[in-house]
């Protein structure tokens, strides 16, 4: 069974850090890229960053260029969203995702289309 699965979310404070984990199982997470998207309440899912499988190529949204890392460790089939400088305009739903043939540069803006395998999701809310 394909199976992804976040957490790391929580409540943080403005400036605080976060680290989303994005743990897969039934498949080699190494053979596809992955993608972290977020929805705010009453938005649109929108693309936050992405990996390629084949040479770690990423691309980042502009909002969060400078303060969110993209990783990925094979060995664990586990990807990982480092989120420094938290800002409470961040207050979403993550969710990673796993698409196959994609190539993840600054070319490129993530469209939910392009991935096959979702995660359910963890909340990160940035308030004072």
């Amino acid at each position: 069974q394909v199976q992804l699965v976040e957490s790391g979310g929580g409540l943080v404070q403005p400036g605080d850090s976060l680290k989303l984990s994005c743990a897969a199982s039934g498949f080699v997470l190494d053979y596809y890229a992955i993608g972290w998207f977020r929805q705010a309440p009453g938005k649109e899912r929108e693309g936050v960053s992405c990996i390629s499988s084949s040479d770690g190529s990423t691309y980042y949204k502009d909002s969060v260029k400078g303060r969110f890392t993209i990783s990925r460790d094979n060995a664990r089939n586990t990807a990982y969203l480092q989120m420094n400088s938290l800002k409470p305009e961040d207050t979403a739903v993550y969710y990673c995702a796993a698409g196959d043939s994609l190539y993840c540069d600054e070319t490129y803006s993530p469209d939910t289309r392009d991935f096959g395998s979702w995660g359910q999701g963890t909340q990160v809310t940035v308030s004072s």
